[in-house]
C-alpha cells in the first residue's frame, strides 16, 4: 500500500502564492505518474497538473503560466507552484500518483484546501 500525505494549502488573497508539497510513502516500486487535481464545490474534479516519471509536464489550460509543477525522485514528492492565484482557483487540491511496474495502480492523498479571497 501506498498513502499520500499532502500540505501546504490556506487562504490566501488574490494574486498571492501557495506552494503545495505531496509525499508518497509506504511500499512503492516504481512511481510512473504524478499529478495533481482538483475539485470545486459542485464542479466535477479535473486535472490541474501531471509530471511523468521522465519529467514531462502538461497542465489544464486554465493555470498554464501560472502553476508550475515538480517532483524530486529521491523523495517520492511531488509539488506545485501556484503563483498569480484567482478566485476561481479555489478549491480542494488532489495529489495523485500512478505507481507500479507489473500491477499498476493509482493512489489518492486527503486533500488539501486551498481558498483564493481578498
Amino acid at each position: 500500500q501506498v498513502q499520500l500525505v499532502e500540505s501546504g494549502g490556506g487562504l490566501v488573497q488574490p494574486g498571492g502564492s501557495l506552494r503545495l508539497s505531496c509525499a508518497a510513502s509506504g511500499t512503492i516500486f516504481r512511481i510512473n505518474a504524478m499529478n495533481w487535481y482538483r475539485q470545486a464545490p459542485g464542479k466535477q474534479r479535473e486535472l490541474v497538473a501531471g509530471i511523468d516519471s521522465g519529467g514531462s509536464t502538461n497542465y489544464g489550460d486554465s493555470v498554464k503560466g501560472r502553476f508550475t509543477i515538480s517532483r524530486d525522485n529521491a523523495k517520492n514528492a511531488v509539488y506545485l507552484q501556484m503563483n498569480s492565484l484567482r478566485p476561481e482557483d479555489t478549491a480542494v487540491y488532489y495529489c495523485n500518483i500512478v505507481e507500479g511496474i507489473i500491477n499498476v495502480r493509482q493512489y489518492w492523498g486527503q486533500g488539501t484546501q486551498v481558498t483564493v479571497s481578498s
